[in-house]
Formats: structure tokens, C-alpha cells, sequence
């Protein structure tokens, strides 16, 4: 399970480090097989291979009409495989790198199935731009409102 919030610095190649308590998971779950594509949010998505191949399906299966084939064509056509080396690295490609506006500081946010790959100031900014957005509104949508926390 990919959970919690993570700050880390990327080095000079654009590798970041995956913290230790992951690796073991990612070993056992995908043999250190990746892939990584932009997100629709303007982070980015780093999915270990069975997830990604769950993904690949759901695409397969949408409706051939002109928004899920824009879609489809931004998040597939932006997929790059990678894989976590020996000491826990993922290259990010430079393409993508820009595309999210990564520089140094980044954070690595688990979403279950998945990591999103964010800027740590733009983390920042999302993180307050959507309490303020929950504050406005006054209340969580009706999905929400029924899960414990």
C-alpha cells in the first residue's frame, strides 16, 4: 500500500530516491518495474507495472470518442517504463520533469496503487488551494461524508 508524504531532493541526473520503506513493496509487487506519465493535475503518475497494466485496461475500454482519445493520447503517450536501481533511484525523463515543473524539491505522494510526483512548492499550493476550496463549499461531497476517518 503507497501512502503517506514524502520530501525529497532529486539529484543532478533528475533521479529521485525511493524512501526505504517502499522498495521492498516495489521489489516484491513489480520487481522494481515502473512506469511514470504526466498527470492531468500537472504532477506526475509513477505506477508500479501490475497497476499500470490495470490502468492500460480501463483506457482500452473507454468509448473511442474525441475527449477519451485526448485522454488517452496524454497519458499514454507520456507512459515511460523505469525502473528503481539497486540503490532505490528512478530516472525521471527530462520531458516529463518539465512538464510538472520539477526542479529540485519535490514530494512523493502515495495514492494506494500509485505515487504522484509534485513540485514541493506546488504540493504546497494544492494542499491549501483545496482546504480552502472544502471550506467554501461547507461540506464533502455525499461519497465522502459515509467513509470513517
Amino acid at each position: 500500500m503507497l501512502r503517506g508524504a514524502n520530501s525529497i531532493n532529486l539529484d543532478a541526473k533528475g533521479r529521485l530516491t525511493i524512501p526505504t520503506k517502499y522498495r521492498a513493496e516495489l521489489e516484491e509487487c513489480c520487481e522494481r518495474q515502473m512506469v511514470v506519465t504526466a498527470d492531468q493535475d500537472g504532477c506526475l503518475a509513477l505506477y508500479p507495472v501490475p497497476e499500470w497494466e490495470k490502468v492500460e485496461q480501463a483506457l482500452k475500454g473507454l468509448k473511442n470518442n474525441k475527449q477519451n482519445k485526448a485522454f488517452k493520447r496524454f497519458i499514454i503517450g507520456n507512459a515511460t517504463d523505469c525502473e528503481m536501481d539497486a540503490q532505490g533511484r528512478v530516472l525521471l525523463p527530462e520531458a516529463l520533469r518539465a512538464f510538472a515543473k520539477l526542479d529540485k524539491h519535490i514530494s512523493l505522494i502515495g495514492q494506494l496503487n500509485k505515487f504522484e510526483i509534485w513540485d514541493a512548492d506546488a504540493w504546497a499550493a494544492q494542499q491549501n488551494a483545496w482546504l480552502e476550496e472544502a471550506d467554501d463549499e461547507g461540506a464533502l461531497p455525499e461519497d465522502l461524508l459515509n467513509l470513517c476517518f
